[in-house]
């Protein structure tokens, strides 16, 4: 997949995605947070509109597009690419992790493995910034920022049985 960018000034950015059928998707980031989704069938040919989302409404459908909702493909983690070696990773914790009980500080998952908690996802709250000292519960999902590496280090630390990794 390519994707094309440009500067639009006073507007703001262009963005062109190269489809398997050989179309194109546009997109059109506005200074104002407003989006607008085209097609272009061929190199050749005019763009059509194909609809306008707000600012507030297009992040909530992009965290859908992601899956952060939901996963086609079971998996324990969702991934976010922020960059080629940043992710945004969401683990749940099963009864059986080894972080179940502990507190953030005494987790010291950013020791262990270079990852942050950036929230805590506990049934319909979310704790945004959680404090070190916030107990980790079963059934939380932490989610992490960090590199690929530790990231999926840490997903295999946080999901391990706790006899193991004590």
């Amino acid at each position: 997949m390519t994707v094309y960018e440009s500067d639009l000034p006073g507007v703001g950015k262009k963005f062109e995605v190269e489809l398997n059928d050989g179309s194109q998707l546009v997109i059109v980031i506005h200074n104002t947070g407003k989006r607008e989704l085209y097609l272009r069938e061929s190199p050749d040919a005019d763009s059509d509109k194909l609809f306008e989302l707000s600012d507030r409404l297009s992040r909530q459908v992009g965290t859908i597009m992601e899956g952060a909702y939901f996963q086609p493909i079971r998996t324990e983690t969702i991934d976010t690419v922020l960059s080629d070696d940043t992710l945004i990773e969401w683990v749940k914790l099963s009864a059986e992790s080894p972080l179940v009980g502990k507190t953030l500080a005494e987790s010291h998952v950013r020791q262990r493995v270079g990852v942050s908690v950036i929230a805590v996802q506990r049934g319909d709250e979310t704790i945004s910034n959680p404090e070190a000292d916030l107990t980790l519960q079963e059934g939380d999902t932490l989610v992490v920022i960090g590199g690929q590496d530790a990231c999926r280090e840490f997903q295999e630390y946080a999901t391990a049985e706790s006899s193991s990794n004590e």
